[in-house]
């Protein structure tokens, strides 16, 4: 890098100081991250934004513990203390003493040879996965206690306190006529995240229409998700903000190793495509989406992609749908028609999938005709 220009990154960056991080401990930011030494004192020349700051506590043998993390919007020249806790394994939720903070301050210069520089390689990537996740985004989804785990504390708790749960399920009494999976689900103690620990994304309603609708609404409701991506959207202000909660999902994911994010994102995509009303009332999410989508399919690690199309073709189906549907939807613009088949003719390319013959309709998705006689 150029020195003149290290030198006002240095001064305009952000800086991040961490104490006391045992040696060995994989720590990093956004999409990069090292093995520290003992002589590891924090990350400099962060530029200002929204980041995400990763860790793992490694132990004698080399192996890593589940991953934590923080999100946090850095300020320009913002200096940002954090202690190791040796008894947790984990860094402190505690502030640092100011006047610990200060001393460090002023010996910044000294500190500079202890500590990494951000990499800037993959700033240009990690702006483009990240450019709708606001401060207000942030906020709300962050976990009460501050950090993202990849594995959360669970505690035990009644069907009807689990988490997007309603009224208690009985137990079967008879299990010859379960899946194995159903079997096993059944032997599995009812739990739940501890308070605070869980990130705070919003609820996907599993019932895609509303109540006391007629049998003529439930069917077309559970064939276009556009109510339940409406009932979303509405408690979202502005409604732009589930491009950027989507991200959060995805990074939480693909950096944090979270499954309950992932989980969130897939449910996200398929509510997403699934809608076909919405569409022409929500154009620009809709194109904001496909620009979204197309970036995370470039950083999704190859085995975990070759698990989505293997599961089903996840990713595969819900697109057909929505390309199905922004080409047979008469109220949609060109713009709109021309982008998504832009993307549609580049993941093609890439990924080999066929989109062609959009609107005949796949064997396992035709209705069953039953005979009442």
């Amino acid at each position: 890098m150029d020195q003149t220009l290290a030198q006002r990154l240095l001064v305009e960056g952000a800086t991040v100081v961490v104490l006391n991080v045992p040696s060995g401990t994989e720590f990093g930011v956004d999409l990069k991250s090292w093995n520290t030494t003992d002589n590891f004192k924090g990350i400099k020349m962060i530029p200002p934004g929204f980041h995400y700051v990763h860790y793992s506590a490694v132990n004698e043998f080399g192996e890593a513990a589940p991953k934590i993390g923080f999100f946090h919007i850095f300020k320009k020249s913002e200096f940002l203390v954090k202690q190791w806790d040796a008894a947790e394994e984990d860094l402190s939720s505690e502030s640092v003493p100011e006047e610990t903070v200060q001393r460090l301050k002023d010996n910044l210069k000294d500190l500079d040879r202890f500590m990494v520089c951000y990499p800037y390689d993959v700033w240009k990537q990690w702006k483009e996965l990240t450019n709708h996740i606001t401060p207000a985004i942030v906020e709300r989804c962050s976990p009460v206690c501050g950090f993202v785990r990849s594995a959360l504390e669970l505690e035990y708790c009644s069907d009807a306190l689990r988490p997007r749960g309603g009224t208690p399920t009985p137990k079967r009494r008879r299990t010859g006529g379960l899946s194995v999976e159903e079997k096993e689900k059944e032997l599995l103690p009812d739990m739940k995240p501890r308070p605070g620990t869980e990130l705070r994304l919003s609820e996907i309603p599993d019932k895609h229409y509303p109540d006391g609708a007629s049998p003529t609404e439930i069917t077309k409701y559970s064939l276009d998700a556009s109510y339940a991506l409406d009932s979303v959207l509405n408690k979202l202000t502005p409604p732009m903000e589930i491009m950027g909660e989507m991200q959060l999902a995805f990074v939480c994911f693909l950096v944090g190793q979270s499954l309950d994010a992932f989980e969130h994102w897939k449910k996200l995509v398929s509510l997403i495509c699934g809608a076909d009303c919405a569409i022409s009332q929500r154009r620009s999410i809709y194109i904001e989406f496909m620009k979204a989508l197309e970036i995370q399919l470039t950083h999704v690690p190859e085995d975990i992609l070759c698990d989505i199309v293997a599961n089903n073709n996840f990713i595969y189906q819900n697109l057909r749908t929505l390309f199905a549907n922004i080409e047979i939807n008469p109220e949609l613009d060109g713009r709109l028609k021309c982008y998504a088949s832009r993307f549609r003719e580049r993941l093609q390319t890439k990924f080999s999938w066929d989109f062609s013959n959009l609107q005949d309709e796949a064997e396992d998705d035709a209705p069953v005709v039953v005979s009442l006689e």
